[in-house]
């Protein structure tokens, strides 16, 4: 009863700072990190554990001392014969009883141990969650800020777009180009205009996840502030990358818990081996009763049946079927089960923070080469516009070149975002801040 009362002290708490926590009218990357640690399920799942967790240490702590129980019996009896002097009878039975087991092989201080470090590993579990979702947010978050970058890119392709529609009907009615030229822009119009559409549609793709993850509800209105990153945060000098394994390894709260069920694998193998020592229980108890049909009154039978008790009991396991010995090879396979755990747990993060790190690396430079072809492109955009203008290019080179540079400005968008990405989770893989800037004036 009590474990169920502090739950549910821990989940008023939790809802009333969720009551508390006002919704901000614009959201930063922070504001949604914020947000996500206080409202999301699973994060406030893991909270309710650690304090369930609290409970059983307390339960594993009490069986040290000593149980103490009371009783009280009423019984009624019938006798339908007609021989017999009476043929109800009323009895009762009072009892206070004790009992305290002294010595048990160490089976329960191993269990407090082991809960101990369960309690931690709880913790690490609430840990690993946070991190969890800080993951979720910072990938889902730039995720939006890349289709957002792609809507406006795009929808300044419509306008160049529409305007080259209207130049070449100018064009058309002085003779200049022919009909099938104009076709060809009415077509590229169309087309841009439909992947302006997909932008559109993608961008409220990723709105959607960001609110599943804020848990928010998906029809309400939610307006972003967009990061203004610069060509020093996309090119941010990385740290070794062994340096990067190293802390990982150290700090991350999946591998640390790993580590922790190996000891208590070995607490647990202890505690069956104590499934082989004899047990040692003290019990003492005072009790009373009485019996209708007595020349004694109710009174005098109560004092008159008043007896007080005390024992010594010893259990010394002699045959248990193979329970014993079952008990301790088990935990011996645990044991071997929570190292190979520990190592494909690192195995896991190593191989994750490599391929984010080579991700960081791959991005970084492809938004060095996708900038540089981005600026010749543009260049050879402008130029062979002009000579469309004057009637030296034809439409087909002309539109070349402009799908040339759409192609080129996605390649720069996409690149650093994917840098800034990889760089904040290997911030978060090494337990540093988040620290992309954003610019409340977009």
């Amino acid at each position: 009863m009590k474990q169920v009362i502090i739950i549910l002290y821990g989940l008023l708490f939790i809802s009333l700072g969720i009551t508390a926590q006002e919704k901000p009218a614009q959201w930063t990357l922070q504001d949604c990190l914020d947000y996500a640690l206080t409202h999301n399920i699973q994060v406030q799942k893991s909270k309710i554990s650690q304090l369930s967790g609290d409970e059983d240490y307390l339960q594993a702590k009490a069986k040290l001392f000593p149980s103490l129980s009371a009783s009280v019996s009423q019984g009624f009896v019938n006798y339908p014969s007609n021989e017999v002097e009476r043929n109800n009878s009323y009895s009762g039975n009072y009892s206070v009883n004790a009992n305290w087991t002294l010595f048990d092989g160490g089976r329960r201080t191993n269990n407090i141990k082991q809960q101990e470090i369960q309690n931690e590993r709880n913790a690490l579990s609430t840990e690993q969650s946070e991190d969890d979702i800080r993951i979720s947010i910072v990938r889902t978050y730039l995720q939006v800020m890349y289709a957002m970058e792609s809507v406006r890119i795009n929808e300044n392709t419509v306008e160049v777009s529409r305007a080259q529609r209207d130049r070449a009907e100018q064009l058309l009615a002085a003779g200049s180009i022919s009909r099938v030229e104009l076709a060809q822009l009415e077509s590229q119009y169309s087309s841009d205009k439909y992947q302006l559409v997909v932008s559109h549609t993608s961008l409220d793709n990723y709105k959607l996840q960001l609110k599943q993850l804020l848990e928010l509800d998906i029809t309400e209105e939610m307006e972003l502030v967009e990061l203004q990153l610069t060509d020093e945060d996309v090119m941010r000098l990385l740290p070794d990358k062994q340096e990067v394994y190293q802390t990982s390894l150290a700090v991350m709260p999946g591998v640390k818990s790993s580590a922790l069920a190996i000891e208590q694998s070995e607490l647990a193998i202890k505690s069956a081996k104590g499934g082989y020592l004899p047990s040692v229980s003290l019990n003492a108890g005072i009790g009373t009763g009485h019996l209708s049909g007595s020349s004694y009154t109710f009174g005098s039978q109560v004092w008159n049946s008043f007896n007080e008790s005390f024992g010594l009991s010893i259990s010394i396991p002699i045959y248990s079927n193979r329970e014993n010995k079952t008990a301790v090879n088990k935990a011996k396979y645990a044991l071997t089960t929570s190292q190979l755990e520990l190592l494909n747990t690192q195995k896991n993060l190593l191989s994750t923070v490599e391929g984010i790190y080579l991700d960081a690396t791959s991005a970084q430079n492809q938004y060095l080469s996708a900038t540089e072809r981005l600026k010749y492109v543009s260049e050879s955009y402008r130029l062979t516009e002009e000579q469309f203008n004057l009637g030296m290019k034809n439409t087909l080179e002309m539109l070349t070149e402009k799908n040339n540079q759409l192609n080129a400005q996605q390649e720069v968008l996409q690149s650093k975002y994917m840098a800034v990405m990889s760089i904040q989770l290997l911030n978060i893989y090494q337990k540093k801040p988040v620290d992309v800037q954003a610019d409340p004036t977009i």
